[in-house]
C-alpha cells in the first residue's frame, strides 16, 4: 500500500474547516442562526477506590473541532466572526512534580488548527464576552456535556441539540487529512494481520495471536485499538462479539480475527479467517469462497449515491447461491430469499460507517425494523463520495440461531440438516475491508492478505 498519507499528516488536523462546516450545516435548517458554539473534552475522572485516573478517551465531537486530544479542556467558536479559541488547564504545581509539565499556550497554538487558546479559568468570561458582542445571540452546545461551573446566563437562547446533529451529518463525509489518518490506521493494522497470521502454527491459545496484534501496532506508534480485538478459534467464530480471546487453540480448523488500531483518534475495522494449519479443510475453503466471492460482488456494486441497502441484498443473494451449491440450503433461490432464510447464516448487516468511531454516526439504523434482512444494519440510505464503509459478509454456523430456523416449518424445508452437519467446526468465516467511496467506485484502504493461496502460502512458510 501506498504510504502518501504521511505527507498528509504532517500538515495540522483542520479542526476550522470541521466548524465552518459543521456552522454551514446548523444554518440549513436555521439560516439566521447566530452566537457560539461551545464543547468540553473528556474530563479527568479517578477510578472508583483507587487514586489513578480512568483510561482517556476523548470526546469524539469536541475532537472534531478541535483536533485536540488533551483532558479537561473546552472549545468555543464565534459563528459570527468564525474565531475558535481552545481553552486548557492551567499549569498545577503541585501536579508538575508528578507529571510534568503540561502543554502551554504556545504550544497548543502551533498544534492544533485554532485561532486563540487559553486557560480554562478563562471559560466563562470569554464566553460573556463573545455573548455581550450579538445581543439575543444563542449558545450551541451538547446536552449533559457542560460542566455544573460553566455558566450560559449571557445567552438568550441556549440549543442542547443542533451541534451534535450538525456534526454528526458532517462526520459522515471525511476530507483528505481524515483519510489519511484511516489510510494510516489500516496500513498498520494490516502489518498486525499479517504478525497474526505469522504466529498461527504456533500459537497454542487465542490470546497468544491477540498479543501478536497488539505488539505490531504499539510497535508502530498505534498504542490504542479501535475496539476491543476479536480472535475467535473454532465454533467461536460464530459469536459475532466474541471478547473472551482465551480458549485454547488446539483441534479447531480456523481463527477469525476482527481487529483494528487507532490512528489519532481514527479507526481501522479489519477482519480476516484463516486456517490455524495452514491449509484450508474443504469445508472451511467451501465457506470462505462463498464469503470471499459476496465481499469482492459487493465492493464492485460501491459508488457514490448506492444504495445500501441494495448491495447488502446482493450479499444475501451470493450467499444463497453459494450455500445451494454445496447443499446447506436447498430448494428455489427467488423462495428463500423471500422467506429470509439466509438470515440464519448471515445474521448481520453488510458493514458501516467508519471513522472517530468503529460504528460511525451518521448510518441511520433502524432497529424497529421489521423486515430480518435490515433490522441490524447500521447503515441505511445511499452512500455519499468521501464517506468510509466497512464491507463485512459473512456465513456462520451458529447453534443457538440455526436450530430455531431447523425447526420452523417456514425455513426448515430450506436447510439439509444431514449436510449442514459437515460445517460446524468450520465456526464462522468474515472477510472485512475498509474502503473510501467515490464518485464511480470505490478505494479500498486496508491491505491485509485475504486470498486464500496467500493466506496458506504465509502460515505454511512461518
Amino acid at each position: 500500500m501506498s504510504t502518501d498519507f504521511e505527507a498528509v499528516l504532517k500538515g495540522k488536523y483542520p479542526a476550522k474547516a470541521h466548524a465552518k462546516r459543521v456552522v454551514d450545516i446548523i444554518r440549513q435548517k436555521t439560516p439566521d442562526a447566530a452566537g457560539v458554539v461551545y464543547l468540553e473534552g473528556r474530563m479527568t475522572k479517578m477510578q472508583e477506590d483507587n487514586d489513578s485516573p480512568e483510561p482517556f478517551r476523548q470526546r469524539r465531537y469536541f475532537y472534531y473541532l478541535t483536533g485536540c486530544n488533551l483532558a479537561d479542556c473546552c472549545f468555543a467558536y464565534d459563528m459570527e466572526s468564525s474565531k475558535s479559541i481552545l481553552f486548557i488547564p492551567p499549569i498545577d504545581p503541585d501536579d508538575v512534580i508528578w507529571s510534568g509539565l503540561p502543554v502551554s499556550i504556545d504550544e497548543a497554538l502551533a498544534r492544533y488548527d485554532v485561532d486563540e487558546v487559553k486557560y480554562t479559568t478563562d471559560v466563562n468570561p470569554t464566553l460573556a464576552h463573545l455573548a455581550s458582542q450579538k445581543p439575543k445571540s444563542a449558545v450551541f452546545a451538547i446536552a449533559n456535556q457542560v460542566s455544573d461551573n460553566v455558566t450560559f446566563l449571557e445567552f438568550d437562547n441556549k440549543d442542547f441539540a443542533a451541534v451534535k446533529e450538525a456534526i454528526e451529518t458532517a462526520r459522515v463525509v471525511k476530507d483528505e487529512y481524515e483519510v489519511a489518518t484511516m489510510r494510516k490506521a489500516n496500513h498498520i493494522s494490516s502489518l498486525a494481520h499479517k504478525a497474526v497470521l505469522q504466529r498461527a502454527k504456533s500459537a497454542a491459545y487465542e490470546r497468544e495471536l491477540e498479543a501478536a496484534f497488539v505488539e505490531r501496532c504499539v510497535a508502530h506508534g498505534a498504542k490504542e485499538m479501535a475496539y476491543h480485538p476479536i480472535l475467535a478459534g473454532g465454533r467461536a467464530a460464530a459469536t459475532l462479539h466474541y471478547v473472551d480471546n482465551n480458549a485454547p487453540l488446539k483441534g479447531k480448523l480456523n481463527v477469525l480475527v476482527d481487529a483494528g488500531a487507532e490512528w489519532e483518534n481514527y479507526a481501522a475495522d479489519i477482519t480476516r479467517t484463516f486456517p490455524l494449519s495452514g491449509k484450508f479443510t474443504k469445508e472451511s475453503r467451501d465457506i470462505y469462497d462463498i464469503v470471499f466471492r459476496m465481499q469482492q460482488e459487493c465492493i464492485g456494486l460501491i459508488k457514490a449515491g448506492a444504495l445500501w441497502d441494495d448491495i447488502h441484498l446482493h450479499a444475501h443473494k451470493v450467499a444463497i447461491d453459494g450455500l445451494l451449491a454445496l447443499g446447506i440450503l436447498k430448494g428455489d433461490a427467488k423462495e428463500i430469499l423471500e422467506a429470509r432464510t439466509s438470515a440464519a447464516f448471515f445474521p448481520h448487516g453488510l458493514g458501516h460507517y467508519l471513522g472517530l468511531d468503529t460504528h460511525d454516526v451518521g448510518g441511520n439504523p433502524n432497529r424497529q425494523e421489521k423486515d430480518a434482512f435490515f433490522r441490524y444494519l447500521r447503515l441505511r440510505g445511499r452512500v455519499p463520495a468521501g464517506s468510509v464503509v466497512t464491507v463485512e459478509p459473512g456465513v456462520y454456523f451458529c447453534e443457538f440461531i440455526i436450530k430455531p430456523y431447523l425447526d420452523d416449518a417456514v425455513h426448515g424445508k430450506y436447510i439439509d440438516a444431514a449436510v449442514l452437519d459437515k460445517y460446524w467446526e468450520v465456526g464462522g468465516v468474515r472477510i472485512e475491508d475498509n474502503v473510501l467511496v467515490t464518485g464511480d467506485g470505490c478505494d479500498n484502504l486496508t491491505s491485509a492478505i485475504k486470498e486464500p493461496g496467500e493466506i496458506e502460502a504465509l502460515i505454511s512458510a512461518s
